[in-house]
């Protein structure tokens, strides 16, 4: 089941850039609230804010390992831990679908713009907003699962 979650993750992300691309001029901006939200063409041909731009083959190698370790993590040890599984679901998901766009259009199209706070943060994409909410829901569980096994020794030493 988590699987599923992952493929509705790279559907949903391949389907919006497909829209954007196939609809919008590089550059282009549509304003949804103004000074908040903005639908805005943009290519990445870097990671986070164009860091390592044109290191594809970067990608493509580190994109390869963390998948096959998500994949590893969800088999091994996230089974019968709902909050891990799905962490670690959307972070597959997320990172695929920034992969498809590496290897077929050699850039991720990215194109949710948001002001928070009048601050320009930087433009990103369904993939990156699964990565980024699995990234949180993994260190939300990681909290959680060491409270618990600090609970569980203190009860076992009393």
């Amino acid at each position: 089941m988590y699987y599923l979650i992952s493929l509705l993750i790279i559907a949903l992300d391949q389907w919006t850039k497909w829209l954007i691309v196939s609809k919008m001029d590089e550059g282009q901006s549509i304003k949804v609230i103004e000074e908040l939200l903005y639908i805005t063409s943009h290519r990445n041909r870097g990671a986070a804010w164009g860091i390592l731009e044109g290191q594809m083959w970067f990608f493509y190698i580190v994109t390869v390992i963390v998948v096959v370790g998500i994949v590893y993590y969800m088999q091994k040890h996230a089974i019968g831990k709902p909050l891990f599984q799905i962490s670690l679901a959307l972070m597959l998901g997320g990172a695929i679908g920034n992969f498809i766009d590496r290897v077929f259009r050699k850039e991720v199209v990215d194109f949710i713009n948001t002001y928070i706070f009048s601050y320009n943060f930087p433009i990103f994409n369904v993939a990156d907003a699964a990565l980024s909410v699995g990234v949180v829901l993994l260190l939300i569980y990681m909290y959680l699962d060491e409270r618990m096994a600090k609970k569980e020794k203190m009860n076992g030493t009393i």
